[in-house]
């Protein structure tokens, strides 16, 4: 886990994947430079934060897409530990918008995208009982093994070379998510 908040895209070079995503993600961006190296493949790597947003799939896996699922259908959310963990929610808009600057670029750079604010899963949870007007307190459950406690990531290099910037707050983007899920979920 990441010592220093804000987390800068140079803090992950050195660090040891924990889990099986991680170690999946290294491997990708370790195939990339690969290429770049012998076969001169221009890329730009993004790291995501949390990608929330209309169309995410409740079922896959996202902590946004999960809960709103359970409070729409009126059965209290899930939450893993005590959902004080934390990430750095990025609304799918701002995410997509920041592979079509970063598409035509080839530095072989990584860059960060996510919002800089770091907001807890309990904190997004309140905010989703809120939109929905849904009252019960959640159901828990233990922290996954592996759990990064802490996540927010630092933009400042993707503003300036790509010049991205996420526009959606996050209360903003939970109320299209709601929106959204409310339109496509039975009942």
């Amino acid at each position: 886990e990441a010592r220093r908040f804000p987390v800068k895209e140079t803090a992950l070079w050195g660090a040891r994947p924990l889990t099986p995503t991680a170690i999946a993600k290294r491997h990708a961006e370790d195939h990339l430079r690969y290429y770049e190296r012998y076969r001169g493949l221009a890329f730009t790597s993004l790291v995501l934060g949390t990608v929330y947003g209309p169309h995410q799939d409740p079922l896959a896996g996202g902590v946004v897409g999960a809960m709103t699922a359970r409070l729409l259908l009126g059965e209290p959310a899930i939450v893993t530990g005590d959902g004080n963990q934390t990430r750095d929610f990025v609304f799918v808009d701002d995410a997509v918008h920041a592979f079509s600057l970063a598409a035509d670029r080839g530095e072989g750079r990584t860059l960060n995208i996510g919002t800089g604010v770091e907001s807890s899963v309990n904190g997004v949870l309140r905010m989703l009982c809120g939109i929905t007007q849904f009252s019960e307190p959640p159901q828990t459950g233990p922290l996954p093994t592996g759990e990064v406690r802490r996540s927010v990531l630092d933009n400042e290099a993707a503003e300036r070379e790509l010049g991205w910037k996420p526009w959606t707050h996050l209360e903003d983007g939970l109320r299209e998510t709601v929106a959204y899920l409310r339109s496509t979920l039975p009942g």
